[in-house]
């Protein structure tokens, strides 16, 4: 994935989840950020919205999904790359 596309990813998870753009780093846990269940619904909408893809989350059973930034990042290329195909 182009460095551009993930620092929209991170924009967008900062600006959302209202936190540090320094802080995301991919390996870094969303709970340690404390990145809500609500937060991360926002945030999904809103990369579905500006890349848009729809990414397969449910707020009650899909936190394990997104634990980290990393896996964000991951998700929003598998929907892009299939949106290619």
């Amino acid at each position: 994935m182009p460095q551009l596309e993930i620092d929209e990813i991170l924009d967008v998870v900062a600006q959302k989840a209202m936190i540090d753009r320094g802080l995301l780093r991919p390996e870094a846990k969303l709970s340690d950020l404390n990145v809500s269940s609500l937060d991360m619904v926002e945030v999904i909408f809103a990369l579905e919205d500006k890349f848009g893809i729809e990414l397969p989350f449910n707020a009650n059973t899909s936190t394990a999904d997104f634990e980290t930034v990393g896996d964000v990042i991951k998700k929003v290329e598998e929907q892009l790359a299939a949106k290619k195909k």
